[in-house]
This record gives structure tokens, C-alpha cells and sequence, in this order.
């Protein structure tokens, strides 16, 4: 799928899966926390639960969201926000709302009935993006360990 965003950017917004890898191959600064590698993207894309929506600005990934579809055996399918980030010279502009929205339309597609994110509770850049969408801010308490 790609179409045009509604950002202020003329990005086009795209949703990757396998045959889409190659898309990949020019990253913006900063929009991932890591170097992609063909490996981990492979891996990645071929769980059918995991969506990865990118903003595309002249052949450049200039933005990336990406969610799960959580299943579970007792409830309906959860959509979780797993990770939002935009280039910074691209940021304020519209680009993660589009993205997002997108991810929600997939959840919403694929009959999710709610949707969550977490961040950090010093992220107030995160906790502000985050209000655009009408959800409610929870307390919560993670715990977080190497394997």
C-alpha cells in the first residue's frame, strides 16, 4: 500500500511487508534505534502480526511506526504501538499523526478492539504526541531484564 500523507511533508506512507524490504535501504538519521539488517528486517516481516508503516521522502525512509497485533486466547486482538520515531529535521510535521492514524486503521481492520503504547514517564515529547489520539494515560509499573 502507499499513498500520499496528510503531513505538511510530500511523503508518501507506506505499509512493508517482505517484498517491500528493499524500501528500506535508505534510512534517515535517528528513525530507528539501530541499524536495520536484512536479517533481523526478514525476521521481522514475516511475522503476520507485525506492521511496519514508513514515511518515504525521496527514496528516504524519513519515519517509521510500528505495531503488533497482540492475540490472545481468553479477549480479542489488541493493536500495541510498539515504536514511533521521525527524522528530527522532519518532526512537527505531521508525518508520526499519519503514521499512527495508519496503525490504527489497522488494528481497527483487523478487528482490534483496543490499542496501547507505552513510554517513558520523562518523555514528554512521547506523553504530548500520544494525547492526539484520545487515550487515556495509565499508571503502570514495567519491569524490564536482559535474557
Amino acid at each position: 500500500m502507499v499513498r500520499r500523507m496528510n503531513s505538511d511533508i510530500p511523503a508518501t506512507l507506506h505499509i512493508i511487508g517482505p517484498a517491500d524490504a528493499h524500501l528500506l535501504e535508505k534510512i534517515a538519521e535517528e528513525v530507528f534505534d539501530e541499524q536495520v539488517t536484512p536479517d533481523l528486517l526478514a525476521d521481522y516481516l514475516a511475522e503476520q502480526n507485525h506492521v511496519l508503516c514508513v514515511a518515504i521522502l525521496d527514496g528516504v525512509v524519513i519515519g517509521q511506526a510500528r505495531g503488533i497485533i497482540h492475540k490472545h486466547p481468553d479477549n480479542t486482538p489488541e493493536l500495541y504501538i510498539d515504536n514511533v520515531a521521525v527524522c528530527p529535521r522532519y518532526q512537527r510535521n505531521g508525518i508520526g499523526l499519519d503514521m499512527v492514524t495508519e496503525l490504527i486503521a489497522i488494528g481497527r481492520a483487523r478487528h482490534c478492539a483496543d490499542v496501547w503504547v507505552a513510554t517513558e514517564a520523562d518523555n514528554a515529547p512521547a506523553r504530548a504526541f500520544y494525547k492526539n489520539f484520545d487515550l487515556t494515560m495509565e499508571p503502570m509499573v514495567m519491569f524490564d531484564g536482559e535474557l
